[in-house]
This record gives structure tokens, C-alpha cells and sequence, in this order.
């Protein structure tokens, strides 16, 4: 026998063995595809350090699902008010965040110091002088601020800029913002928090609910980082191929009412609440969705933007 040959396989299997039992939600027992492309284990433990609320929680069911009473228990830390039912702080959020604390941190606490914002306490922040952004990411419960013991703050921030998947900003110290929107990153001297480069809604965002979808499903979008309402978005979006060429750009239907093809939105939770359907025949691969705006308040408002980037994928 050659033993030679049952070390390296026996060590093969160890590593499959603990990468399964790390990384749960990429197994493919479940029929739904895995919905994020950075997840951590899904075991997360964060403290709110202005009033000591915290939550060790799985964020993942048993069939590699979301738990709601998890999600509602992170809510409760976040600030998230639980009057605003079936609503929780962005998923995407707290799947990256578990991804870059398992990685740089396993295990420890995640220290918040700022999560949700309402409008009202923004402005009251803003008012008083403090470093917030009228447009800021807070408002849509897809940012944090936070800090992991003993870990570098200014490494952190690096470790998140290379991935280029969100928002990431350092002020220096120990603490660091991180946000599920548009991928971008800044520290102190190239913040633009205090300018009025966000008015008019010229820094609007379009992301999707999840990463991952099948042919055929429901798509939730919403549009942040906005400044100025009411505005309008074309009922026929655009389904965009990456790497594809104009003839495979697909047509995409916005669900509301509209007047002639506009529809409306009027305020941040019809921003949040904007719903299309993927056609069945959809082929696999990765896409971007444009939307076309109408009834702009302001010509400094973009007149298309194109979404994050979604996987679809076959049975």
C-alpha cells in the first residue's frame, strides 16, 4: 500500500470536512441557491455600546434559510424599530460583516457604535455639528459603524477596501463605517460628508435584495442614498448581460401603478418596496439591472443607473 498516497487524501477530506461544517450555507441541499457572494458561517455576536443591547445569534436556519427571530434580535441591536414589521437591516449587510469577521476575527464580539438612524435623529446628528451625511447609509439600516477588540482599525478598513464589494471609511482609531451600498472607500481627508455632492440625488443607489435568484423570481429593489422626493421610474427596466452584447439586454417590468409608464416614488418606503418579476426563460449568468428615471425634480438627478450585480442561476 502506498502511504504516500493516504496522507495528502486524508488530508483532503479533513479540509472538505471543515469547510462544510464552517460554511454551512454552501451546501446545495436546499433547493434555493445560496444568496450572497460573501457569507461567513452566519454565527454572528454584536454589542451596542451605547446601551449594551447585544445578540449572539445563527443568522442561518437549519435548511440554510434566514432566521426571523435572528434577523429581529439584530434589529433590537441595531435600533431598528419593530414597529416597521417584516422590515430588518439589510441582509447583504450582515452577511459581509460576518464574512470579514470571520476572517480577521473569529469568534469576537462586533462592537457597534452607530446602526440604524431614523431621518428625524439624523438630522438632529447633522444639526448638532456631528460627521453625518444628509444621504447617509444609516437611514436605510445598511450601514454600521463598529470595532473589533484588538484589532486595527486602520487594517480593517484595508483587509474590506481590496474586496471592492461595499463601503468602507476610516476616521482613524480603532472604529470603522461599513455599508451594503455603492462600493467605494475614504478616510478622513477624502471624505465628502460635509459637501453637497449627495444633493439632488445625484449619489442614488440600486441594489437588489439578495445576489442570487432563479429564472422566474420575484426581485425586491430599492433605490438609497437619495436626497429629494417625489421622483419617477420607468415601468420597463432593462435586464443587461455582463459581457454580452446589446441584442441580449432583456425588458423588465416594474409592478405599481403608473402614468404613462411612470411610476411613482413618493417617498424612502416606496423606494425600498419596488418589485419586478425575472422572465422564465432567463439564461444563467451575470447581470445588471438599468432603471430609467422620469419626473426628475432636478436635472442634477441621473436620468438611468445600473444596479449591483445578481447571479441568475439554472435548476
Amino acid at each position: 500500500m502506498n502511504l504516500s498516497r493516504i496522507q495528502p487524501l486524508r488530508l483532503s477530506l479533513l479540509i472538505a470536512v471543515s469547510v462544510m461544517l464552517i460554511f454551512p450555507c454552501l451546501s446545495t441541499s436546499s433547493s434555493d441557491p445560496v444568496r450572497f457572494f460573501l457569507m461567513g458561517d452566519g454565527k454572528i455576536s454584536i454589542r451596542n455600546e451605547h446601551n449594551g443591547r447585544e445578540a449572539t445569534v445563527n443568522l442561518l436556519d437549519a435548511d440554510g434559510g434566514f432566521s426571523e427571530k435572528a434577523l429581529d434580535a439584530i434589529d433590537g441591536v441595531f435600533g431598528l424599530s419593530g414597529s416597521r414589521k417584516g422590515e430588518h437591516i439589510s441582509l447583504r449587510l450582515l452577511l459581509i460583516l460576518d464574512y470579514f469577521s470571520d476572517r480577521i476575527a473569529p469568534g469576537k464580539t462586533i462592537h457597534l457604535i452607530s446602526g440604524y438612524r431614523s431621518p428625524a435623529y439624523n438630522q438632529k446628528l447633522k444639526k448638532s455639528g456631528g460627521n453625518v451625511a444628509k444621504t447617509s447609509t444609516h437611514l436605510d439600516g445598511m450601514a454600521l459603524d463598529f470595532y473589533l477588540e484588538g484589532i486595527d482599525g486602520k487594517l480593517l478598513w484595508e483587509v474590506i477596501r481590496k474586496e471592492n464589494c461595499c463601503g468602507v471609511g476610516h476616521y482613524g482609531g480603532k472604529s470603522i463605517h461599513l455599508d451594503s451600498g455603492r462600493p467605494r472607500f475614504w478616510q478622513a481627508a477624502t471624505s465628502k460628508v460635509n459637501t453637497r455632492e449627495s444633493e439632488f440625488n445625484r449619489k442614488l443607489y440600486l441594489s437588489t435584495e439578495n445576489d442570487r435568484y432563479r429564472q422566474g423570481e420575484k426581485v425586491r429593489f430599492f433605490l438609497t442614498s437619495l436626497s429629494d422626493f417625489p421622483f419617477g421610474v420607468r415601468k420597463t427596466a432593462t435586464l443587461i448581460k455582463d459581457g454580452g452584447e446589446k441584442s441580449d439586454a432583456t425588458a423588465l417590468t416594474i409592478q405599481g401603478q403608473d402614468d404613462a409608464g411612470c411610476v411613482a416614488i413618493n417617498d424612502r418606503d416606496a423606494s425600498r418596496s419596488i418589485y419586478a418579476t425575472l422572465p422564465a426563460g432567463l439564461g444563467p449568468g451575470r447581470y445588471r439591472i438599468r432603471f430609467d428615471f422620469c419626473k426628475r425634480p432636478f436635472e442634477q438627478m441621473p436620468a438611468t443607473t445600473l444596479s449591483n450585480e445578481i447571479e441568475i442561476v439554472g435548476d
